[in-house]
Formats: structure tokens, sequence, C-alpha cells
């Protein structure tokens, strides 16, 4: 057994984050991964994913991506080899291979407050931050079939790997859009079922909209600004894909992919759906106009009118009858692949720490454990805590209540530190 100040667990950017302000405070800890340093990104995504943000956005406490594509995309192993970089950077105290197991409540005599058993050792630790992201086991439909594969988008890899035939995709949310683009783009027929989604194009008046996010201060607004905390936790992740175009329901129709309603049920080899895409387009599309209108307002007020492109907007999704039943195998439907999102899943914790639905519930990172906190939770407290960028102001806020000083610490940047853009 094993005594330290702290047990960071997850090894991905918002651990390691963590790990770096540790390590720039003197604090003994150690980090526990389960697999290799960012592993999600190296064995959780598809072969061609990129990142949503741009590389300008790459930004970690004393690190950040100064190669020569600020405006392009990483692709998720470039992602991979830039965490490694920035592991090595400052030798962050991190074990790999090494499965948590349980935590709990150490004995009064240990003198520390918590026990973390995993299969690679023991560790006593008086502080404890959790960062293992906002995934935990993938949303399922109630009830299956035989004959026909089930994957889910952490299982998919490319279009090769699937089974002949068409391919049933449920969600529309990024990953959902940019798997059923991949598909149709390698000509497998595709049926997109749909639910609540959020619709927003890559680039607006010639800028990427993540600037346009950044700058009129929406990535910026926290968690106390909103009027519903639960409902903007549950937000749906943007249509966007990692390269300079549009990727929503209009351009998925023009290459041919068939849209639905939301999937009610899949039982005996046919797949229910619910009567309402229209809806959930003309939502969308208004939450996206919403946007767009105060961005025009922002650039106008800013004066920036004459320098920008047009405010060009994208198409309007057309909206056809739509089946609210399908058979599967008369479809030629050999796959069907789940895009729906995750539920929050911490079997290994045994502390009095989430909610109700499972999240661990949390003020600024901090929760109701003494010495317990949480890092790169979607919405945590500021509304760019699930990007990559937003883990930095994550991990300041957590360690500086960890040291009890009143501002958090934030090392200088390095000159460079270029990360490969292929």
């Amino acid at each position: 057994m094993t005594d330290t100040d702290t047990v960071v667990v997850g090894a991905g950017h918002a651990g390691l984050a963590v790990s770096r302000l540790l390590s720039a405070a003197g604090r003994d800890h150690v980090v526990l991964e389960r697999g290799r340093v960012g592993e999600r990104w190296r064995s959780e995504r598809w072969d061609s994913l990129r990142l949503q943000t741009p590389n300008w956005m790459t930004r970690l406490p004393g690190w950040r991506y100064c190669g020569p594509e600020p405006d392009g995309y990483l692709s998720a192993g470039a992602f991979g080899q830039f965490l490694d970089r920035y592991a090595a950077s400052f030798d962050a105290p991190v074990l790999e291979s090494a499965n948590v197991e349980q935590v709990s409540v150490a004995t009064r005599t240990s003198g520390h407050r918590y026990v973390v058993v995993s299969d690679r050792g023991t560790w006593h630790a008086r502080h404890l931050v959790i960062a293992t992201g906002p995934h935990g086991v993938p949303h399922g439909p109630a009830g299956w079939s035989r004959g026909v594969e089930l994957i889910t988008a952490q299982q998919y890899r490319n279009p090769a790997q699937l089974p002949s035939g068409g391919v049933l995709i449920v969600g529309a949310s990024s990953s959902g859009v940019q798997i059923a683009d991949e598909l149709a783009r390698a000509g497998r027929p595709v049926v997109l079922a749909v639910g609540r989604h959020t619709r927003m194009p890559r680039r607006y008046r010639g800028l990427d909209i993540f600037w346009w996010l950044s700058r009129t201060g929406r990535l910026a607004r926290t968690i106390d600004d909103i009027r519903d905390p639960g409902a903007a936790r549950r937000e749906p992740s943007l249509q966007l894909v990692g390269r300079n175009e549009d990727l929503d329901l209009a351009v998925l129709q023009a290459r041919g992919v068939r849209l639905t309603g939301r999937l009610a049920q899949i039982k005996g080899g046919q797949a229910w759906f619910r009567a309402d895409l229209a809806d959930s387009v003309a939502s969308a599309d208004r939450r996206m106009h919403r946007l767009l209108d105060a961005v025009d307002k922002f650039a106008n007020a800013a004066g920036l009118g004459q320098e920008l492109g047009p405010p060009v907007r994208p198409w309007m999704v057309a909206v056809p009858p739509t089946p609210t039943r399908l058979g599967l195998r008369a479809e030629g439907i050999g796959t069907v692949l789940l895009a729906t999102g995750y539920r929050p899943s911490h079997p290994w914790l045994r502390l009095s720490v989430t909610a109700p639905d499972g999240t661990i519930a949390q003020r600024r990172g901090v929760t109701s454990a003494p010495g317990v906190y949480v890092v790169g939770q979607r919405f945590q407290h500021r509304r760019d805590s699930g990007y990559i960028d937003g883990a930095r102001h994550n991990a300041q806020a957590v360690v500086a209540h960890l040291l009890g000083r009143a501002a958090p610490l934030v090392p200088t940047l390095p000159a460079a530190n270029a990360a490969p853009t292929s």
C-alpha cells in the first residue's frame, strides 16, 4: 500500500491538466489510467475522426498547439500524440494499465481519507480527483432481435468493419451525422433516426463557429447563468465535422441518407419511429437562427460588418413523409449503429457523491465528500467544460480549492510544442 496526497483517476486531457497543476504546486500525486494516456482517443474513436474544435483551441495548462495549421482540426491519433508529449513535458506520474476497482473511505487509523484499489496496487490518499470524463455506458433501445448486428459509435471504426447491406444509425448529433456521412460516401444505404439535435454551420461569415462562440462569450457562460442547468447539461453535441464544410441533415439528404423520426423501439425485426422529425428539425433550426442573429448583432455592434463575409445561412432541411415502421431485413439493413450518447457509470466509486441520474454531483468540480473532486464533466461550470479547451478552467478551479488558494495556479506556456496535423 502506498501513501500519496492525491490520486487522479484518468489520464485524458482533463486528468493531465490536473496533474500539471499539482506538479507545479509540488504536490505528491499519482494518475491512474486503465489503458494508455488518452486511451479513449486511441481505442474508442473511429479511424477518420478529427476534433470538432480548431487547433488554436487545443490548450491545456502550460501547453498548447503551436503547429502550422491553427485553423485545422487534429485527428484523434494526432491528439493522442499531443497528450503523450504533454505528459512527458512535466514527467507526469502516470501509471498506465491500472484499472481502478474500488474507491472507498479509509479507516480512521490510516491517517488518510480514501483508499483507492487498482489491479496494479492500492493507495491511501487525502484527495481524489475523478477525471474519467462524461462517458459511461452507451444508451441502447429496449428489446432487440437476432439477425441484425448491433454496435455503438464507440465500437465503430470504418465502413469495411460492418457487414454488407444498409445501416440504421440511431442519433443525429455529432457522432451520428459524421458516421452517416462516412457510410454514405462509401456507398452504403443509410437510414438516420433523428432525435433532438443541435444544428450549427462550420463557418459563418468567413469565421469558424467556435471563433464566434468564444468572442460572443457563449463558451464562458457559467451554469449559474442558466435557467435549467439539467437541460443545459443534456444538450446534444453540435452537428459539426472536423473539416471546413457543413455537415447537417440537409447535407446528408443530398448524399442520399434517409431521415426518420426518433427511434421508439426495435422488436421482431421491425423498427418503429415517432412521427416527430418535422418538430425536431424546426426546433434545431430555431435555435441555430437565434444564435446566428446574436452573432450578426455582435458583429454590427463591434463594427465588423464591412470586414466579414455575407450572412449566408445553411439550407433548410426538407422534411418528406417519413416511415413510422421499417422491416430491417426487408430494407436490407444489416447493422444498427447506436450514436445515442452515454449514461454515467462509476461502479468502482463507493462514495456518496452521485446524483439520482448517476452523474457526480458537484459545484465547480467540488463534491460533498471532503477532498473529492471531478473534472471533465459536460457544462461542469462553464459551457466549454466538455471541450478540450475548457479542461484548463476546470482543472484550475479544482486544484485551487484542493490547495486552499484563492486563485488558481496557471503555469507559463512554453514557446512551442507543435503537434502533427495528420
